[in-house]
């Protein structure tokens, strides 16, 4: 993950210079990254988007201009600005059709009206697939040929790189990994959406907390009853903690998880055969640094070599992404570098 101490200098940055916003969270991300995909800066502001999308698109701006500021450069420095929203379609022509959040009224013109507001060229892309090209352009993928990042959370997104083009789809929708159906019985668990037997019910932050409250409410045993007694609430991190610990009944939960999250990615191999699968995301039970985030990989890797043919299992790489929460700023800039040399966009 990019720190501060990390950023470098204008003065040892190789331009020309763009901004990347990530946007998520009621937050909004904005860095200034250069040519290589270095960071001058990040800062983070409220969104505001409750007060309407002209309002969210002014905040955007006004976040861009602040941010070339930190970074000790000039509007006129910056080539280009990428901004990545969630769930929207109609990325092609600039516009933020059904979006699922604040982020934006329906058919609203995002681009151009964020340009407006910072006086810069403006490239949209989907907030999943920018995260997944930080990680192609300068993070875990670099050197990959293309590569699938999955985000994992509340709910499990999903970014496709293939050679150095995101994956957006006909609709913006070719990435919906949580919504892949892993589950075709009469007894399928049901996903937040309402639809059956999708990845997000069994393997996403939410799946697991509703495993363990189903489990104590079936009388299993588990340390997490006494960390309940004492006034916890019986959410992700708490299981994450008990898990951590060795309780069994937590820990059993999470290689479940681990487990169908295999499925998944077996399927996505056997679709896409990319270079690598990446995990991001905040389900990472600490990623590579703890105990539990080493075993959680371990047995998503276990469920594909037992699941995956021998040629796919043994060539792909599954492993931990790089970037953190900064991928999506950094891969937004990517994309925004990417159109500018292909000459996409304004």
């Amino acid at each position: 993950m990019t720190q501060e101490n990390h950023f470098v200098s204008p003065d040892q940055a190789n331009p020309p210079f763009f901004a990347g916003v990530d946007l998520a969270g009621g937050n909004i991300k904005v860095g200034v990254v250069d040519d290589l995909g270095r960071p001058l800066c990040r800062l983070t502001v409220p969104d505001d988007s409750d007060n309407g999308p002209e309002e969210a698109a002014r905040r955007m701006g006004a976040a861009v201009l602040e941010a070339v500021q930190k970074a000790g450069l000039k509007p006129s420095d910056i080539a280009r600005v990428g901004i990545g929203l969630p769930n929207m379609t109609g990325i092609a022509a600039g516009r933020l059709v059904r979006p699922t959040n604040g982020a934006g009224g329906d058919n609203f013109p995002t681009g151009e009206r964020v340009g407006a507001h910072c006086g810069l060229p403006v490239s949209l892309a989907n907030q999943a697939n920018a995260a997944a090209y930080g990680e192609f352009w300068v993070g875990a993928g670099r050197g990959f040929h293309s590569l699938v990042l999955c985000t994992l959370g509340p709910s499990i997104g999903c970014g496709i790189v293939i050679a150095d083009l995101a994956n957006q789809g006909e609709n913006n929708r070719g990435a919906d990994f949580g919504h892949m159906i892993i589950d075709c019985s009469d007894h399928a668990r049901l996903c937040g959406c309402g639809q059956p037997g999708h990845l997000d019910a069994y393997a996403s932050a939410t799946a697991v907390v509703k495993r363990a409250r189903e489990a104590l409410d079936a009388g299993r045993e588990s340390s997490l009853s006494k960390r309940l007694a004492q006034c916890h609430t019986l959410a992700f991190p708490l299981i994450a903690q008990e898990a951590e610990a060795g309780d069994p009944l937590s820990l059993e939960i999470v290689a479940d998880a681990a487990r169908h999250l295999g499925v998944g990615v077996v399927n996505l191999m056997n679709t896409i055969d990319p270079n690598g699968i990446l995990l991001g995301g905040s389900m990472t039970f600490g990623g590579r640094e703890s105990p539990l985030g080493r075993k959680f990989l371990g047995w998503v890797r276990e469920e594909v070599a037992r699941r995956a043919f021998t040629v796919l299992a043994e060539r792909t790489v599954i492993d931990f992404a790089a970037l953190g929460g900064d991928a999506g700023y950094i891969g937004a800039a990517g994309i925004a570098k990417l159109e500018k040399a292909k000459g996409i966009g304004p």
